[in-house]
Order: structure tokens, then sequence, then C-alpha cells
């Protein structure tokens, strides 16, 4: 039967299952780090402090630009890694974007874009598309070190071997903070709920469920580990699961908020000791981030625990020869266990001849209604194929298959 159901999902394609490759890129952490700007940045770029020196240059009208609002979102794009293509308009002119799960809108830089990060990307030029649709809308979405300002429309958008049809995005005309110049990526595609989008609209997987492009509503996530040339660096795949990258079965969370991929977490522990949140708290899987985070007293003591010292800007080192003496940290979900080892939750940068080891914990106080809040990023999502269930609002983990 097992066979069965292999043939059976590569048969799938022609009938509704779309495949995107994704790259692993540098995260723009690491490019800040490398050029040693990471420091100056981190200062000059805190959210309130961005938000109120420049608040008073914006229109306006557009709720996602008041004051406070950063805080209620998952933008952290400095750890974004992962990337893929779409294309717009007719011809076709194509573009690299984050595929979010913490985020529901899609955006392009417009060729009007007037910031220098527009600049050092694809830009989207709509009088070279015959069924380009000037929608005349603005758009504003806060991120942590700004604000980003736009004009929305509509398009054919192919994703994949997807087309979709009047799809509406959003072209950028301002783009703040220098994460955008120094950042691989050309926009965002947010795969988040519909109630998650600021103004651009449907978001793209609705439009894909609407329009019958797909045999099922779902789409998974496969991000590799490998560092190593030539080797499968991730998969999105729109429509099913692939059984080939991933082994044992899938288990799944229910979406307890229907707003980002929101689920509950039983406990977190360390060495199967120590526990964080006991009594349950709630947790978003975000594709858009590779970090893990959590409230800060809750992070405050995990880094104590696996033996991690602060820096002057927040990140935390820990001794790269002890590495294989760390405790293992095990997320319970749904009455299941996930582990993580050093070699997962530890990220690792070069400078020079000398590797630093990094704790990929942050901390992060998300308020929420289900009580405290924690983001699972790329550092959970390499170790586990994650499956996205619109049609039962459920998400699924299984132990992901890396040949490295």
């Amino acid at each position: 039967m097992r066979w069965l159901v292999l043939i059976l999902c590569w048969v799938w394609p022609a009938q509704g299952l779309t495949r995107i490759p994704l790259s692993r890129m540098s995260s723009v952490r690491t490019l800040l780090r490398a050029s040693d700007r990471l420091e100056s940045f981190v200062r000059d770029h805190q959210p309130d402090i961005f938000n109120r020196r420049f608040a008073q240059c914006y229109p306006p009208g557009i709720p996602s630009l008041r004051l406070g609002k950063s805080s209620e979102r998952l933008y952290n794009f400095m750890d974004a890694q992962y990337y893929g293509p779409i294309s717009l308009g007719t011809p076709p002119q194509n573009f690299t974007v984050v595929f979010d799960t913490g985020s529901s809108d899609l955006w392009v830089p417009s060729s009007y874009c007037v910031s220098e990060a527009c600049g050092m990307h694809e830009r989207f030029e709509a009088f070279r598309s015959s069924s380009f649709n000037h929608d005349g809308r603005r758009f504003g979405i806060h991120y942590g070190t700004g604000h980003m300002l736009g004009i929305m429309s509509r398009e054919v958008l192919k994703v994949g071997s997807v087309m979709i049809q009047n799809q509406e995005f959003g072209e950028s005309v301002y783009e703040p903070g220098f994460v955008f110049v120094m950042a691989k990526f050309d926009g965002v595609l947010g795969l988040a709920y519909p109630s998650l989008a600021e103004e651009i609209g449907n978001p793209v997987f609705d439009s894909m469920m609407n329009q019958n492009s797909l045999t099922q509503p779902i789409f998974s996530f496969y991000l590799s580990k490998s560092k190593l040339n030539g080797d499968h660096e991730g998969e999105l795949l729109f429509g099913g699961i692939d059984e080939t990258l991933f082994t044992g079965p899938i288990n799944w969370n229910p979406v307890t908020l229907k707003n980002y991929w929101q689920i509950k977490v039983d406990s977190i522990q360390v060495q199967g000791a120590s526990s964080f949140c006991p009594h349950g708290c709630q947790a978003i899987i975000d594709t858009g981030t590779s970090v893990i985070t959590g409230p800060t007293v809750d992070i405050l003591a995990l880094q104590q625990l696996i033996g991690a010292t602060p820096t002057s800007i927040g990140e935390y080192l820990i001794d790269c020869t002890r590495l294989q003496s760390l405790p293992e940290v095990t997320l319970v979900l749904n009455k299941v266990e996930y582990v993580l080892t050093s070699e997962s939750y530890v990220r690792k940068e070069n400078l020079g001849d000398t590797e630093i080891c990094f704790s990929g914990f942050q901390a992060e106080d998300m308020p929420s209604s289900l009580g405290p809040v924690w983001i699972l990023g790329d550092i959970f999502l390499s170790e586990y194929y994650s499956v996205y269930d619109r049609g039962q609002d459920r998400v699924g983990f299984a132990k992901a298959r890396h040949t490295h």
C-alpha cells in the first residue's frame, strides 16, 4: 500500500500538485555581521524608535501604520533563509520571494519605488504587462524596521505550474530600513489565514482554492539543513504531501486561532526535566524566520540551561567546543515529543577563520488571548516536515528525511 501511495503522489502534478524549489541563502543578520554593521543596525532600528521618528511622514488612515502596531506582527526577515520563484504579468516577470506562513500578503517592489532597497532587486513594471489591472488603493505594512508603503494591483500570478488569474498584490513604492537593501529576496508571499492580511486582499493560497487549482487544500514545506552544494535545499509543495521527504507518521495539531498557523503546545522541556509552559501555551509556525522565540522570562531561563551568554545586542553566544554536551530541548505538541539537539538549535557562522556559535532561541513577548505565544521557525521546521491543511484547519509534522 505504501508504494501505491508514492506512485499516486508522483502522478498528481498534472492534476493539481505544484512543486516550488526553495533556495537556502545567507540571512540579513549574517550579512550584517560579516560586514560589521549588525551592532549599529540593531541599535538604530528598534521598532518603537523608528516608528516614532517617522510616523508623521506617512499618509493617515492606514490602520497598519498606527503606533504600536509593530508589536503585533511577526516579520523577522533578518533571519529568513529560504526563498523561491514566482512570476507576475504577461509576459511573466520573475521574482524571488519568501514563502511566509507568518503573514498573508503578497508584495513585490514597483518600478516606481524610490527606496534604495528597490534598486537592488527586481521591480514590477506594469506598463510591460498586457494583463495588468490597476486597483489604486494604498496599502501599508508595518515591519520591525519601519513602514512599507505601496499601491494595490491585480495580475496573473504563476507559482510553479499553477496560474492564478486576477491575483491582488501590492507594489511597494517605499521599503524601510536596511533589511530590504541587503535581503536576497525581492518580496514576500504570505500563506497564513485571510484574517491576517493587511489591506492587500485575498491571499494567494485562498485564490488557488477558489480557482480550483489544487487537488487538496493543503501545502507542505521541506527545509534542508545541508550546506553541501548540489543537495536538495528545500521544497514547497502545493496541493499535496511528498512521502519521500519524511519518515514515520504525520502527527496533526488543530489550529487554535485562524489567523497565523497557531497551535497549542503541551510543554517545552530541557533534558526532560525543566519545563516551560507546563499548563500549555501557544505556538505559531513561521517559515519566515529561522529562530525560535518565546516569552522573555522563559527564554532567559532557557539560555541559562543551555549555557548561552548574552552579547551587547541581545544575541546569545555558546562555546562551540561544548555542543556535544548541551541538553536536548523537547517540544510536546498534542502529546507527541519533538526533540531538538544542539546541532539543531545552535546557529553556526564563520567570521574569517573563526567559527562562532549562537543560540537559536530569542526573546519576543507576544500578547494573545490564549496565553503566552512561542514562534517555531526554521530551526524546528528543518527537523520536521510540516503540512498546512486549510480543509481541516490543522498543522502536521513528521521527521524530515535528510541525506546528510
